[in-house]
């Protein structure tokens, strides 16, 4: 029987891996996987839609719903989901020593719709009061200069965006105190070349991470698979496909992670680490499917409306495509 080409990009992640090697494979689709640093990938999927299905930034997946004729439909997979208040970095020369001292300085962010600083701004806000409209926020590239937003912007003017210079980066800007603070996904090099002069706004953030899970439920989702939607509207089965071999390739990492006879990672204490996350988060620490996901999903919404990045308020019921929300049970 002849099976669907679909090409699919992707970073390379250990829940993911059965996908690239071809030990799982989607019923019904021949997959060509690609693996792509996940900005390359968003760049390429977002302006040239180039694949079939691709991992995408959570919020620019939301900010394409709220345009005539939506570009892609995705499935309920979140092959990135991390903890952020570990990457809100301060200068040595800002002053700041807590959340309440970010309200009035200079922030930096790769791109203000980045997932990563959506969470930020709206944990910054729920749990600290700092008002995402009470900053001024610096865009530019990280690392290299002359990054641009992915998509083109039209925001509520309370928030102001200001580009760097052409020639400038936000990780030498937060060392030489240009810029107060740092809001990112990657951890900028200074932090690590310049540790007088970058530090980390919660030094000790692993308990802090793990409290605000235990009073709000909260693991933050970053990016989600997206299906070009003429090609889902074609060939609507293969959203379920997807979403199966996904899941179960992601099944094959919880019990990989958990053999004590060879280490599957290069992490000494990794045994230590899942059963502290079991402990933390229960088994399925890093769930798939709607049911689990949407009230932080709806959080996310929130955020997303709140800082000016969709028209309206999303409901998480918008956002992925109908045949994940039926689970066939034998």
């Amino acid at each position: 029987m002849t099976r669907l080409p679909i090409s699919l990009a992707c970073w390379n992640y250990d829940r993911t891996q059965a996908l690239a090697d071809g030990s799982i494979r989607p019923d019904g689709i021949d997959l060509n996987f690609q693996t792509l640093e996940v900005e390359e990938t968003f760049f390429r999927m977002l302006r040239h839609r180039e694949f079939d299905a691709a991992e995408m930034s959570m919020s620019s997946y939301c900010v394409t719903l709220s345009r005539p004729d939506p570009a892609f439909i995705a499935i309920p997979v979140f092959p990135s989901r991390l903890f952020r208040h570990s990457c809100i970095f301060v200068s040595a020369k800002s002053g700041i020593e807590t959340p309440a001292d970010l309200v009035g300085k200079r922030i930096g962010v790769p791109e203000y719709q980045m997932t990563a600083p959506v969470w930020i701004r709206g944990i910054l806000a729920d749990e600290y009061g700092v008002d995402p409209a009470s900053v001024t926020y610096y865009t530019g590239g990280e690392e290299q200069p002359g990054r641009d937003e992915k998509l083109k912007l039209t925001l509520p003017e309370k928030f102001k965006l200001q580009p760097i210079g052409p020639d400038q980066t936000l990780s030498r800007m937060l060392a030489d105190g240009e810029i107060d603070a740092l809001h990112t996904a990657r951890t900028p090099s200074t932090f690590y070349s310049e540790p007088d002069k970058v530090r980390r706004l919660f030094t000790d953030f692993v308990p802090v991470e793990q409290d605000y899970y235990s009073r709000t439920g909260i693991f933050p989702i970053m990016h989600v698979v997206a299906i070009r939607r003429e090609i889902y509207e074609k060939n609507r089965w293969i959203a379920r496909s997807l979403q199966k071999a996904f899941e179960a390739a992601q099944a094959k990492v919880y019990e990989e992670l958990l053999v004590t006879a060879s280490l599957k990672t290069m992490l000494p204490w990794q045994i230590a680490a899942v059963e502290q996350a079991v402990s933390l988060l229960g088994r399925d620490w890093w769930p798939y499917g709607f049911g689990p996901n949407r009230a932080v999903i709806d959080t996310f919404l929130r955020y997303h409306h709140e800082q000016g990045l969709s028209s309206r308020r999303l409901q998480p019921e918008e956002l992925f495509a109908e045949e994940c929300f039926e689970a066939f049970k034998i």
